[in-house]
């Protein structure tokens, strides 16, 4: 239960989950002959033009925040237990992110599920930078991408992205953004104009050494038992 109540206090006030209004329906998913099923083929509940956000702190040196949002029956994003977890690679008791020179790493993921379980899209940041309490004095960010492929060279694909930084030394806090655009073309839609993930996120570095990762994500389409998967470590 410690884990929990620790959580509890760094975090107070900082999970939420937003969401614009999502459509929601049963037809004009393409067949793999990119026309739309027949009516009363059974396909699964579409959502259309879904968009949410979240923010997740940094945890205790050693640790990971997770959090994972779905998308319920009738499009409406059900938002998970944010859990504090061992940081990945090794027990918490053996890792600590910060060190004597007052230097500390974050990193954040922003993961796209399908009802099977199967990642779709991914965006990933690594942030390293040092503070003196007043200031940030240097500071760096790298974000990278991953996404799903099928078969005969179809699946998705990155159509763009990008990052940007507020600034990088001599400012309080440092705010760093990354951004990644994934189209879709592949056996659940061979035109290529119907699916689309695209993900945000920013990772504001503080002077005290800490740190706050803010999430986004827009949908196209998607369907019932989507689930985006968060994290800040």
């Amino acid at each position: 239960m410690r884990p929990r109540i620790v959580l509890a206090a760094l975090t107070a006030g900082l999970f939420s989950l937003t969401a614009l209004p999502a459509a929601a329906s049963t037809a004009a998913v393409p067949d793999r002959a990119g026309a739309p099923p027949a009516p009363g083929s059974g396909e699964s509940r579409e959502c259309t033009d879904v968009k949410l956000s979240g923010a997740l702190p940094l945890p205790p040196a050693g640790m990971a925040v997770q959090q994972q949002v779905t998308l319920g029956p009738d499009c409406t994003p059900v938002l998970g237990e944010a859990r504090l977890v061992p940081k990945s690679g090794a027990p918490a008791a053996a890792v600590s992110s910060r060190t004597a020179a007052d230097t500390r790493q974050v990193r954040s993921w922003s993961e796209m599920y399908d009802c099977c379980n199967i990642r779709m899209t991914g965006l990933y940041t690594t942030s390293d930078w040092s503070f003196d309490g007043t200031v940030v004095t240097a500071s760096a960010t790298d974000a990278t991408q991953e996404w799903n492929r099928e078969p005969w060279n179809a699946g998705w694909s990155l159509k763009s992205s990008g990052k940007s930084a507020d600034c990088v030394a001599g400012c309080p806090a440092s705010v760093n953004e990354a951004q990644a655009e994934f189209s879709y073309q592949g056996v659940f839609d061979p035109t290529g104009a119907w699916y689309a993930n695209t993900h945000s996120t920013t990772v504001t570095l503080k002077a005290d050494g800490t740190a706050s990762c803010d999430f986004d994500v827009e949908l196209k389409h998607s369907f019932v038992g989507w689930n985006w998967q968060r994290g800040c470590e």
